[in-house]
């Protein structure tokens, strides 16, 4: 299930929630119990729980919307009793004034994802969507290169940021590495990111990874006059992180690389804070958080808070993936990047199609998404063009021409070699 994903009010004063909840219980009982649960409230009643206090912290039910769908049996495993025809499934909004917790993403975290997902009643929940007050814009940097910035740092003011991955992923030294780079520097590439398996092993160490290909970028940049943008990996501790980020600034890189799930909310956070470039984050791990369709978050709500704490470039998976999700999941995920978190401070992300992405997923893509803000890494779909990785950018970027212009592939391809070779290879 998907929501439609809203611009905070101004004056919005207490945090919001959507859940879609199961349960065989009363639903409303049950969203009573989760707004106890998550704020004043204990299972029993306690000194000092006095009506005033309530009336001050208690998280509130803004919204009950029974579902009609058929529930045959409890989505998660329970040990709540529950017999025929009793499941029923609901939409709740639970909302929290904003002084129980101050703007703090980390508490947040603690209030609207919490022990939620336990309580016994709850045979499924899943958390839709978050709305915050203004006072979470003014504590957190937000994205501080999102779209624009990327543009330009990566020279392209138009159309996608056409990229790819180094593979093989582990096993590459630094100068193997360096010298793929400089083959995809040669072919016009916009944008290279390491693997998120590649950090710092001792087969390619992070500096000397680094070292050697910046060397690669500098030079080319001094010949060309375009600076191909790098993301490098520098997922680790916090130490480390700011010292691998110091390292790639001081030789010219333009882009950083963290996976999110591995250095979690407060290592982004500081990442951010103190980083001088974008920052490219990678969501692997993702899907333990959400391919169960009762529990978990839906991505409308996640990326909202690796946006505020500073994400400038979000994993969106691709059309027709190598995963299990959706095509319609895919893209609901990569408009809601481009989608204001506040009116006075946008956030705006740079989604990122990656996952078996070729020249056929342009048109589609395109037109779906509406827009051409966004990163498009393509492995094999470069790589393994028949003219070699310079063909299959030319390839890739002639698809998106294509697309953009509203003409199909095949009649575009009559007047473009690369792009005709690589429809006869995917076909």
């Amino acid at each position: 299930m998907s929501t439609v994903s809203r611009v905070v009010n101004p004056s919005l004063l207490r945090i919001e929630a959507d859940y879609l909840l199961e349960t065989a219980n009363d639903p409303r009982s049950v969203a009573e119990t989760m707004a106890g649960e998550q704020s004043c409230g204990t299972f029993v009643s306690v000194p000092g729980e006095t009506p005033e206090l309530k009336a001050r912290s208690a998280a509130r039910i803004e919204r009950l919307e029974m579902l009609d769908e058929p529930v045959a049996a409890p989505s998660l495993p329970t040990t709540a009793r529950v017999g025929p025809a009793t499941l029923r499934r609901a939409l709740v909004t639970l909302s929290w004034p904003i002084e129980n917790l101050g703007p703090s993403l980390p508490n947040l975290l603690a209030t609207v994802a919490g022990n939620l997902f336990e309580l016994r009643a709850v045979t499924g929940l899943r958390l839709l969507d978050i709305r915050l007050p203004q006072a979470f814009a003014d504590a957190y940097p937000g994205p501080r290169f999102g779209v624009a910035g990327t543009r330009r740092l990566a020279g392209v003011q138009d159309g996608p940021i056409i990229g790819t991955i180094i593979k093989p992923s582990v096993g590459f030294g630094p100068d193997e590495t360096a010298a793929l780079v400089q083959t995809l520097c040669e072919g016009g590439i916009d944008f290279i990111k390491d693997d998120e398996l590649q950090g710092d092993g001792p087969h390619c160490p992070f500096d000397d990874r680094v070292r050697a290909v910046m060397r690669v970028v500098n030079d080319h940049a001094e010949r060309t006059g375009k600076k191909v943008m790098v993301a490098f990996n520098l997922t680790g501790e916090l130490d480390q992180m700011r010292r691998r980020h110091d390292l790639v600034r001081d030789l010219g890189g333009t882009c950083v690389m963290a996976s999110l799930n591995s250095v979690g909310l407060v290592g982004m956070i500081e990442l951010a804070r103190m980083s001088e470039l974008p920052i490219h984050a990678h969501r692997n791990g993702w899907g333990y958080l959400t391919r169960h369709p009762l529990l978990g978050w839906s991505y409308v709500a996640w990326q909202k808070i690796w946006r505020l704490a500073g994400a400038d470039h979000m994993h969106v998976n691709g059309l027709a993936n190598k995963f299990s999700e959706t095509n319609d999941s895919v893209v609901a995920s990569a408009r809601t990047c481009l989608t204001p978190l506040f009116p006075d401070k946008p956030c705006l992300a740079m989604p990122v199609f990656s996952s078996g992405q070729t020249v056929l997923q342009a048109p589609g893509t395109y037109a779906a998404l509406g827009s051409a803000d966004l990163i498009v890494t393509a492995g094999g779909g470069i790589m393994a063009h028949p003219d070699g990785p310079a063909a299959g950018v030319a390839a890739l970027r002639q698809a998106w021409q294509a697309a953009v212009s509203g003409i199909p592939l095949d009649r575009y391809a009559r007047d473009h070699r690369e792009l005709a070779l690589a429809l006869g290879d995917a076909a």
